[in-house]
């Protein structure tokens, strides 16, 4: 490897601000905040806003009921036939 061409990496703390959860990896990416981890030493602390703590895919909190209302408002909007629905 040529020196003085690569990203320093580190052992980096990312923080899913919804959730609190915490973990280490390492990592490129810079940051000028730092957090005490579990072993005593002190981390560049970066901010996610979703992890796998927090992802509705990971976490089994999906919501479809919205998803499906849109759909359904399109197919009346236009006045496509839902092939699944039951006749009346």
């Amino acid at each position: 490897m040529k020196p003085g061409i690569h990203p320093n990496y580190r052992p980096v703390v990312f923080m899913d601000t919804t959730t609190g959860f915490k973990f280490l990896t390492g990592s490129t990416k810079q940051s000028s905040e730092t957090v005490e981890w579990e072993d005593g030493n002190e981390y560049p602390l970066i901010r996610v806003e979703i992890s796998s703590d927090s992802h509705p895919f990971y976490t089994g909190r999906q919501k479809f009921t919205q998803a499906d209302g849109r759909v359904d408002r399109f197919n009346k909007k236009y006045g496509f036939a839902d092939k699944n629905a039951q006749p009346k």
